[in-house]
């Protein structure tokens, strides 16, 4: 049927113009991205409370909190805070107070619950022992240099600024499933952040860094706003914007340690991720296979697998969107320390077909899990805990 096979024809060129335009935007938003330096203000520093939730212990534990005790930062305090004195990342709370003796270093161990958000609760607790105006509040397990909190707090002399953000580089431990888990965050989510940016959104936050002043906080409504929902960080960016104040994203890119232990594991941590954008942006949500690069090509491969007349303007698409996909998968290597750029390539396929896989998991349940609980989570982004 010759309209039929127009329609086809259609659909194989979009497919493939789609996937070729969304990666070349992807390249050149990263690209800006690293291009885009801004030296810190750091003629206005204030004191600073540094919060670090934790929950266990997780590989490169103590070298990732010792980071934080190295800043050059001139004065700040860190407040580690556990639900129970027999949580193993106790010990390195109080190895680092002894190396760091004139550190003013807190830990606090409280079990109170104050909602589903097991984080939040634990953030809560820390609060009130926090003694500086300026808060930040990072991941267990985020890894940074000595002017991290230079650098993310400087941002804060502005007035318009109400909160500072930042991306992150995915490093994994050793393991087939952590590099793979490495490479959604790194050659999918935070592209996907970087072109969102390139064209002017600046809604973007993540708990890997959340820097903001204790006014803002309680302008906001506290962390109590938070405690029920999944994307807390989200939903404290979007409260943040209701006061008519920007989130900056610093230049700042924290190293984020990322062990899977599974596929089972990457499998359950991405059906969160993507549960978490399912509530967010639910609309779009259907919308967002549009970004999978590689096989929405493939898509418009196979329908204009005969369609021989324009295989050169086929072949050219894809090609650049294949090409594109490689750029995206070394680029980030450039700062990797320790693994060599071409290691992981033969996982390109297994990667993409993955996020395919897990996005259309998320149209089967609204149910996550973490830290090894389960949640229902509502149109609301707001978490149930569901007995055993």
């Amino acid at each position: 049927m010759p309209h039929a096979h127009l329609l086809i024809q259609i659909a194989g060129f979009t497919s493939l113009s789609v996937a070729a335009s969304y990666s070349a935007v992807s390249v050149i938003a990263s690209l800006v991205w690293r291009s885009s330096r801004h030296a810190p203000d750091s003629t206005s520093l204030r004191p600073v409370t540094l919060l670090k939730p934790l929950c266990g212990w997780e590989p490169g534990l103590y070298e990732h909190l010792r980071s934080f005790c190295e800043q050059t930062h001139p004065q700040f305090q860190i407040i580690f805070g556990v639900r129970e004195l027999a949580d193993p990342a106790c010990r390195v709370v109080e190895r680092l107070a002894r190396e760091f003796p004139s550190l003013p270093i807190k830990l606090v161990v409280n079990p109170q619950l104050h909602g589903s958000n097991c984080k939040i609760s634990n953030l809560m607790n820390m609060i009130p022992f926090a003694k500086h105006d300026v808060l930040v509040m990072s991941d267990s397990d985020a890894f940074v240099g000595s002017d991290y909190l230079v650098r993310v707090t400087s941002p804060l002399s502005d007035p318009t600024v109400g909160l500072v953000s930042c991306i992150y580089r995915g490093a994994p431990t050793a393991g087939i499933w952590s590099r793979l888990g490495a490479m959604y965050i790194n050659e999918w989510y935070v592209p996907s952040i970087l072109l969102a940016w390139l064209f002017g959104y600046d809604g973007y936050v993540s708990g890997q860094t959340i820097c903001l002043t204790r006014e803002t906080l309680r302008r906001i409504g506290g962390l109590d706003a938070l405690k029920n929902h999944l994307a807390d960080d989200y939903r404290l960016g979007e409260l943040v914007r209701n006061l008519g104040l920007r989130i900056e994203l610093s230049r700042y890119v924290v190293r984020g340690e990322h062990h899977e232990p599974s596929l089972q594991a990457v499998i359950s941590h991405e059906r969160r991720w993507m549960r978490t954008l399912r509530v967010l942006k639910p609309r779009s949500f259907r919308g967002l296979f549009l970004t999978f690069s590689v096989p929405v090509a493939l898509l418009g491969l196979m329908l204009l697998s005969n369609d021989l007349s324009h295989s050169p303007i086929v072949r050219a698409l894809f090609g650049f969107t294949v090409l594109a996909r490689l750029v995206l998968h070394l680029s980030h290597r450039l700062d990797a320390e320790s693994r060599t750029w071409f290691a992981d390539l033969w996982l390109l396929p297994i990667r993409d077909l993955l996020l395919c896989w897990v996005w259309c998991l998320t149209f089967l349940t609204s149910r996550v899990t973490w830290r090894g609980n389960e949640f229902d989570v509502d149109g609301n982004g707001v978490m149930r805990r569901l007995s055993r």
